[in-house]
């Protein structure tokens, strides 16, 4: 609860980074509960390497959007009207959501989360149903003002 609390309450993008991969490390350590079982390990495995790997994608994605906009503080990204005009945008844009895909299991990164169920169920449930998965959403929509293209040709 504590690692999406940081995810969402964060101002600066390495915090709800840290607060992001805060939450695979605590899936991992979830699904690897009972050890001695091959199931729960090869999730729990499967399950970081995945996340892992997106989150990797993120955090380059949030550099490099972090330097476009000239400033690591969310608010400031978000305001700056200038990112689409960025050499980066499309790379920025597509690893962010790259690693928003891979935690939210989204299509065609949702093959771990079948494994993640080996956990206990109540505290799996939570985490994965109520935060990983979220988080994916909740992030691309956080940034959406900032990674949006805008409508073009429409006058109101």
């Amino acid at each position: 609860m504590s690692a999406m609390l940081a995810l969402v309450l964060a101002g600066n993008l390495l915090t709800l980074f840290i607060g992001w991969e805060l939450t695979s490390i605590m899936s991992f350590l979830l699904i690897g509960f009972n050890h001695e079982r091959a199931d729960a390990r090869r999730g729990a495995l499967q399950a970081l390497m995945v996340t892992g790997t997106g989150g990797l994608a993120l955090l380059v994605g949030l550099v490099l959007m972090g330097t476009a906009a000239g400033s690591m503080e969310l608010s400031q990204v978000i305001a700056n009207d200038t990112l689409r005009e960025s050499p980066w945008y499309t790379a920025f844009t597509v690893l962010i959501l790259l690693g928003c895909f891979t935690k939210s299991a989204q299509w065609p990164f949702h093959f771990w989360l079948p494994g993640a169920m080996s956990a206990p169920t109540p505290a799996s449930a939570y985490l994965h149903s109520a935060t990983m998965v979220k988080a994916g959403i909740y992030l691309l929509f956080r940034l959406y003002p900032a990674l949006a293209i805008p409508r073009c040709g429409r006058t109101v």
